[in-house]
């Protein structure tokens, strides 16, 4: 009977930390560049506990409680839809692949794009402050700024002249397990040794848009139905849980 209350105790501890996961979805949906968590269940493989035995005979394994495990991971590969908004400063990845960032503490840090700004010693940086790695210095005299499909970034001058000043490149992530969400739409890979240097419409990999932003992957309607079902699940370990102590009563005055 006291494996019924583990078992149920088990799966409401994971259908409600199921249900934080999605809540926190349903409220990023309209977070720039958000990507959705995936919630996944596996089961907990039984261990196994040997019955000692007399006269050397083979010992008999039983079988031990189990239950079932919540994984999660960012859907990193859904791509957001990109909104317009002719801004020169919005930038967006149509596709995958992240932009370097330089971290404050050393570590690499990652960026799916966002509004970028000059910073006051004149580099491009994202809007937090953290400078593109690529280093891209904007001259004083610059009226405006392009940025190519490629990453290929010009400074416009007055009278039209260009000038190319630099080129954003991209990081391919090797696990997207490695990556660690921060605030503001950044990402942190602990190893530099999980990434690798891209370019940007090469080798699977997104390419620039400017004047756009990406919008997070979240489905509204996909997150509702996957909520009333972890509540459903929810619901079915709350009344194991009833119906054992319904039992548990039953044999106790079955005692008396």
């Amino acid at each position: 009977m006291n494996g019924a209350f583990y078992v149920a105790g088990i799966g409401l501890e994971t259908q409600q930390n199921a249900l934080d996961t999605l809540a926190n979805n349903i409220a990023n949906l309209n977070t720039r560049g958000f990507k959705r968590m995936e919630v996944q269940f596996s089961e907990l493989v039984a261990e196994t506990a040997r019955a000692s035995q007399a006269d050397d005979m083979p010992s008999v394994a039983n079988q031990a409680l189990a239950g079932v495990m919540l994984q999660t991971r960012m859907a990193m590969s859904q791509q957001g839809e990109l909104e317009r908004t002719d801004q020169p400063m919005d930038l967006a990845l149509d596709g995958s692949g992240f932009i370097e960032l330089l971290g404050h503490d050393g570590d690499t840090a990652l960026w799916r794009g966002g509004r970028l700004q000059i910073n006051e010693d004149g580099f491009l940086a994202a809007a937090n402050g953290m400078m593109l790695a690529a280093q891209i210095s904007v001259p004083d005299s610059a009226v405006d700024m392009r940025i190519d499909a490629d990453g290929r970034v010009e400074a416009v001058f007055e009278g039209g002249e260009r000038e190319e000043i630099g080129q954003i490149g991209l990081l391919r992530m090797k696990s997207e397990q490695a990556l660690e969400r921060l605030d503001g739409g950044i990402y942190r890979v602990e190893d530099s040794r999980m990434t690798e240097n891209a370019e940007a419409g090469l080798d699977g990999m997104g390419r620039f848009v400017q004047g756009s932003l990406e919008r997070s992957n979240v489905d509204l309607n996909r997150e509702m139905v996957d909520m009333m079902i972890v509540q459903r699940a929810y619901a079915a370990n709350a009344q194991v849980v009833q119906a054992a102590d319904q039992m548990l009563s039953i044999a106790n005055n079955l005692r008396r």
